[in-house]
């Protein structure tokens, strides 16, 4: 991206939203567009910015972070969405990932961490720690239906897509992929567009989450 990435910042706390504000506002290669205090003032914003990311709180008063994701989601070219969860109190972040966001953080990550994960999930990186992402995984439980239809959807795929989808599940870059799979980083964009396509699905956390329920991790 030549640009910095623009950035949108939705959070009903004001305290939180002013120390976030204060953070980000003239971060490196960012431009903090505006801050929200609500999931139903996302639309408009959108329409008026032109928004690359959106760090979205979950729990809100009027429409809640998880909806706010799938409603935005559903729009033509919509920017990438990262939830902000204090994660240990809030069990809703697995929905808000399957809703369509691009990852998570935890609201007491370091902020030069934050900065990093918006240029990330800018350039098309899902926030995937792994030692976050195993704890999260393990609050889910994967219904037989779930499995079965995990299972069909990957039968889809070629055998070197299902080798793509496990490198994304276990929360690998583009060009960590490319290496443990000796493939140019081309190729793994080529084949998780084609795996995008094929599954119906939104983003590279989608297909963590499909990967998950059919049993690969």
């Amino acid at each position: 991206m030549n640009r910095p990435v623009r950035l949108l910042l939705v959070d009903d706390d004001p305290l939180v939203r002013a120390a976030l504000t204060m953070m980000l506002d003239g971060a490196p290669g960012i431009c903090l567009v505006a801050a929200l205090a609500d999931g139903d003032e996302v639309p408009a914003a959108v329409d008026r910015h032109e928004v690359d990311v959106v760090l979205m709180d979950i729990r809100m008063p009027r429409v809640n972070g998880i909806v706010a994701t799938r409603r935005l989601r559903a729009r033509p070219h919509p920017p990438e969405v990262v939830v902000l969860t204090t994660f240990d109190t809030d069990d809703h972040v697995v929905r808000a990932l399957r809703a369509g966001a691009s990852g998570f953080l935890l609201k007491d990550t370091p902020p030069d961490r934050i900065v990093d994960a918006v240029h990330r999930v800018a350039a098309g990186e899902p926030i995937l720690s792994p030692a976050i992402t195993r704890r999260l995984m393990e609050r889910v439980t994967t219904s037989t239906d779930a499995y079965e239809r995990a299972r069909s959807s990957l039968a889809a795929l070629s055998p070197r897509e299902r080798d793509v989808v496990l490198a994304v599940a276990r929360g690998r870059t583009n060009a960590e992929i490319a290496a443990e799979l000796t493939m140019t980083v081309a190729t793994v964009k080529a084949h998780l567009t084609h795996i995008l396509t094929k599954l119906d699905l939104g983003n590279r956390t989608q297909v963590a989450m499909l990967a998950h329920d059919a049993g690969l991790l």
